[in-house]
């Protein structure tokens, strides 16, 4: 693995950060999985392996930190970042309605949302993006197993994936507002439809115009803001999604372009892919810049 051929070859690092656009933050979150140890907190001269004390692990509490001593290929983790990343995958996830207004389909990812073409992607998806798009729209079933985004938000035996993500110091979700065709507001900033901020909660900020809200602290109660739909699957997977994945505290930063030129291609000018087409985006990977954590 990569990170791990870059960790051999470079012994002075200590710290280990991930910062991640679209498809990308779902693949951090497996590599992370799939690199994380820990061991225990007092470690003696006899130490063995690399398991936590009973003791420690019946001091865990869900949604808090876990001893400084976990690891992600053995460094200390800080920042887990990711940026218009599909965490819940892309079943049923229209754009969320617009901050400060409502074009309907301008601001839907690329299917609009039509349930008929969806399902339709949903048989198709592999055929364009391989097994990352029976991912995406939760069809895959290797070995009679649920599809994979839902067991990346739990831990099983082999792989610790809410472990991991617990390790670092902080989580960041950035998502589109608006105008993202690719990825819609909920599946990237890990909420309900019904947790869009309010207007009157918008914060306005020279030196990051595009960021519209932002918020620190995970929401009170969040387990509670939304009932299931009876008999809706999309609803409900999701709900398991948002279920697992808020094990853990995350901080959201809601961007919109709305005032921007380059507001139909927002899913690039998030993370500025290429400068002179996406240059608004700037101020987003500042804001990240800025609130990174050493």
């Amino acid at each position: 693995m990569q990170v791990l051929a870059v960790v051999r070859h470079r012994p002075e690092v200590r710290k280990i950060s991930f910062v991640a656009h679209s498809l990308g933050g779902l693949i951090a979150r497996y590599a992370i999985g799939r690199l994380y140890e820990h061991s225990s907190k007092i470690e003696p001269a006899g130490r063995t392996g690399n398991s936590l004390s009973e003791e420690h692990k019946n001091q865990m509490v869900p949604g808090h930190q876990q001893p400084h001593e976990a690891k992600i290929a053995g460094l200390e983790p800080m920042n887990f970042i990711t940026f218009a990343t599909p965490h819940l995958g892309s079943r049923g996830h229209k754009q969320a309605a617009s901050l400060e207004e409502s074009d309907t389909c301008l601001l839907l990812p690329i299917l609009c949302g039509l349930p008929f073409l969806e399902r339709r992607a949903s048989q198709t998806a592999h055929l364009v993006a391989g097994r990352s798009g029976k991912h995406l729209f939760l069809t895959d079933n290797d070995d009679g197993k649920p599809p994979l985004l839902l067991r990346m938000v739990k831990d099983s035996e082999d792989l610790k994936f809410i472990s991991a993500l617990r390790a670092f110091k902080r989580r960041v979700a950035y998502a589109n507002a608006n105008y993202d065709h690719m990825v819609g507001w909920r599946t990237s900033s890990i909420r309900r439809q019904s947790e869009l901020p309010k207007s009157n909660l918008l914060v306005a900020d020279e030196r990051y115009p595009h960021i519209v809200y932002v918020e620190r602290e995970p929401m009170d109660d969040i387990h509670n803001k939304e009932s299931l739909a009876v008999g809706d699957q999309t609803i409900a997977l999701e709900e398991e999604m948002i279920r697992g994945l808020t094990q853990v505290p995350w901080e959201r930063v809601d961007v919109s372009f709305h005032k921007s030129t380059q507001r139909y291609i927002a899913h690039n000018t998030i993370q500025v892919k290429s400068y002179w087409l996406n240059s608004d985006g700037a101020a987003v990977v500042f804001h990240m810049i800025d609130n990174f954590l050493l």
